[in-house]
């Protein structure tokens, strides 16, 4: 099994990019060229597709960063883990979830399936 810390350091790492290139090799390394997204409000498939879904949502929340809230887990090729938006000053955005993600043979994300814990009103 990949390493699953790993692999959900380099998938935030990806939505806190903001530099289109380096986010680019970020989902290329990260990702299968194959894989899917989805979650109530968005989704984006391939690489080209998982890239413009991220460039969507930094528009939206500029100088917002993706964090991890407590640890993740995995078993088999699956994995689990939550997450919450923090603002530019530091301070939560009102925003969280928890994502289940596939891993590929190859020890990339397949498919990442999102749900909103929490979102303001």
């Amino acid at each position: 099994m990949t390493d699953v810390n790993h692999l959900i350091d380099g998938y935030l790492a990806i939505w806190n990019e903001t530099d289109a290139e380096r986010r680019r090799a970020l989902i290329a390394r990260h990702w299968t060229e194959d894989a899917a997204y989805i979650d109530p409000v968005m989704a984006g498939h391939g690489h080209a597709g998982i890239d413009r879904m991220i460039e969507g949502a930094q528009a939206q929340f500029p100088g917002h960063v993706f964090r991890q809230v407590g640890q993740g887990e995995g078993h088999n090729a699956r994995l689990r883990f939550s997450w919450e938006l923090v603002g530019p000053d530091g301070r939560e955005a009102g925003i969280a979830g928890t994502d289940f993600g596939v891993i590929a043979e190859d020890g990339r994300l397949a498919a990442i399936t999102g749900f909103l814990d929490r979102m303001p009103a």
